[in-house]
């Protein structure tokens, strides 16, 4: 009963704060659109005051999000002047996308008009020694940066996070004026861009402008850590960790070590840019069923005083591609067969858009994944910030990352059995860079989570080019990792992955014809649709590939199609995408409603016709084959 009353007491305090910092401010919530339970939690006064960068931990920081100005203003048909404006419309809740309705202000921009940002904002005077560092989760999509009237810098990517060091642009005293320039053309430009759109419908949505990942300050000394890497070798029981510095001197020592809970299991110096490989013995292997992680602390000395530290972590495991008995290559984790099912996942939310309303509800997702009985993700054509692969790891999901799509082209099409029938685009040079530009900086800033095991360039020929050079390239930039060049879509000889999309029923590429040359998985399939009454983005003329009146009927036919499932598994098929983890806008074919308040499947259930796709006896691979492996 007490545990019961102090539950409730702490829901009373969470809506009261937040209702009386709505008061105080003038903020509310925009629209009438249904809303996720977390939409409540919102303090407009410490929105998603989480610490952003998992990966990378210092102790100092400040927390930029909250309400800042904002305008709306056409753009320079020629966009030759940029010029502050003298005022401002109103507030906007960063770091909420000013389409969505957490924003407060659910005002469309598009590719005529730009959106301004303005913040003054307190930077404490014992940071007056240190180099100011103004981070940026993610801006969608061109940005420039002022500070106090000055431009400190500026970033073209919709998906990545960026820094500038203002420190050069602060004057005398702890406040700062931040203005913030965006430009987004959506649709009409050829950049990642997702499922945004400027006249929403059926697969596609709402476009998102601007800032919708936290913006932080962080002070760092002039001689800094600017990033770190880490590779497991299992096979080697190894770890190599690299780290690029800025402004170190010749007679500073760079520190690396590696922690298993509070015992320190080697430490080595790092010289120069290179790398250090670090022993892991009798290690731990991260998966699904035991998802250990690491610790990691790379440090500074000068003159034998620490002058900075960051703390990270890692994870022991490895993916590869192995023949079974049949000669049919099958995708491994840690040399083993695990058969990878999931939800396709699109990171959407009524609320917030592409900007999950609070830090529990970007949790809520991974962890009811799991408790279905999934042990996967594909992140669909969305970059996620990086505490949602955090919590990935942490809670043991493997995940496909999709690269998000963008200036659409190719032709394609696909039948069970058969893929690639179809031709790739010719980009513009300009929108060639972009992609690279884009798709590097985002396998570079996601390359130390462990539970991204695959990367896809391109989702069914949308934008896809040169794809044969792309998959050597990504390999290159990441060799640890499959790539899986393009899914559903052209398939080309050097793939890793043979991907087709079939909806609704499961089905599987020919393993005679395609599985010696790459591991077989079916990347999407099902969408089976149902309305649920009250938790629908509209109030009707919303689909699915199939639609039912009825979660009975519902059930019923997505038993039969995960069923069918382990016969594929025992032909060659490795890994199977359903669509997908909660409806989107007008796509009601998700496991729970858009609002995340309805499960339509009864969860015991669904765990229980899951676990029979993990049967290991499903799959025999070669004896030789394991043993060399290992």
């Amino acid at each position: 009963m007490k545990k019961k009353y102090l539950i409730l007491t702490k829901i009373f305090c969470l809506l009261f704060v937040s209702t009386v910092s709505a008061q105080q401010t003038g903020w509310q919530i925009a629209g009438n659109k249904i809303r996720t339970q977390w939409s409540d939690s919102v303090n407009p006064a410490n929105p998603l005051p989480e610490y952003p960068r998992p990966q990378m931990v210092r102790t100092n920081w400040i927390n930029l999000n909250g309400l800042w100005d904002y305008s709306i203003i056409p753009r320079d048909s020629l966009d030759t002047t940029i010029v502050i404006p003298a005022a401002f419309d109103g507030k906007i809740l960063v770091p909420f996308p000013v389409e969505s309705a957490l924003s407060g202000v659910a005002k469309t921009v598009g590719k005529d008009s730009i959106l301004w940002y303005r913040n003054v904002v307190t930077i404490p005077s014992k940071f007056s020694k240190q180099n100011i560092l103004l981070h940026f989760g993610a801006v969608d999509w061109q940005c420039d940066v002022f500070v106090n009237g000055k431009r400190a810098g500026s970033h073209q990517g919709g998906f990545d996070p960026f820094s500038v060091d203002i420190t050069p642009h602060l004057k005398k005293g702890t406040k700062q004026e931040i203005v913030v320039r965006v430009w987004d053309p959506t649709d009409d430009g050829p950049q990642p861009r997702g499922k945004q759109v400027k006249r929403p419908h059926g697969i596609w949505y709402t476009p998102v402008t601007g800032i919708w990942q936290t913006v932080w300050i962080e002070p760092v000394p002039k001689t800094y850590i600017a990033s770190t890497w880490q590779t497991p070798e299992i096979d080697n029981q190894t770890v190599s960790v690299g780290a690029q510095l800025k402004n170190l001197l010749p007679t500073d020592r760079v520190s690396i070590s590696i922690w298993d809970g509070a015992q320190k299991l080697a430490e080595k110096p790092l010289v120069g840019t290179g790398e250090v490989i670090l022993p892991v013995p009798n290690a731990k292997l991260w998966s699904p069923d035991n998802p250990y992680l690491y610790d990691l602390k790379v440090s500074v000395t000068r003159n034998n005083k620490v002058i900075d530290t960051v703390r990270s972590y890692f994870a022991m495991r490895k993916m590869s591609i192995k023949p079974d008995a049949n000669g049919v290559k099958r995708m491994l984790l840690n040399n083993e067969f695990v058969f990878q099912y999931g939800p396709l996942d699109q990171g959407w939310w009524p609320d917030g858009l592409y900007t999950a309303p609070t830090d529990a509800a970007l949790r809520f997702d991974i962890e009811k994944t799991k408790e279905l009985g999934f042990n996967m993700i594909r992140k669909h054509v969305k970059v996620e910030p990086a505490r949602w692969y955090n919590y990935c790891d942490k809670l043991g999901i493997l995940v496909w990352q999709d690269m998000p799509s963008g200036d659409l082209g190719a032709t394609w099409e696909s039948r069970p059995g058969i893929i690639g029938i179809g031709e790739d685009m010719e980009r513009t040079e300009a929108s060639e860079t972009i992609y690279r530009r884009e798709w590097e900086a985002i396998v570079r800033d996601l390359y130390n989570f462990p539970c991204i095991i695959v990367w896809t360039p391109f989702n069914e020929a949308w934008g896809q080019f040169k794809v044969e050079d792309i998959t050597n390239w990504t390999l290159k930039m990441d060799s640890t990792r499959l790539v899986n060049s393009a899914s559903g879509g052209n398939f080309y000889s050097n793939a890793q992955i043979m991907d087709i999309h079939i909806y609704p029923a499961p089905a599987m590429p020919s393993p005679e014809l395609f599985g010696a040359k790459s591991a077989l998985v079916l990347g999407e399939f099902g969408g089976l649709g149902y309305a649920t009454e009250n938790h629908t983005w509209q109030d009707k003329n919303n689909w699915g590939y199939q639609s039912y009146k009825s979660t009975d009927d519902l059930y019923k036919r997505y038993e039969t199609f995960v069923k069918r499932i382990p016969p594929l598994i025992k032909r060659g098929l490795s890994a199977a995408v359903y669509t997908q983890t909660t409806d989107v806008e007008v796509e009601v074919n998700g496991f729970f409603t858009y609002d995340r308040k309805v499960l339509k499947m009864p969860a015991d259930k669904l765990r229980e016709i899951h676990s029979k796709l993990y049967d290991p006896t499903l799959v025999n691979m070669k004896a030789q084959e394991r043993t060399t492996m290992k």
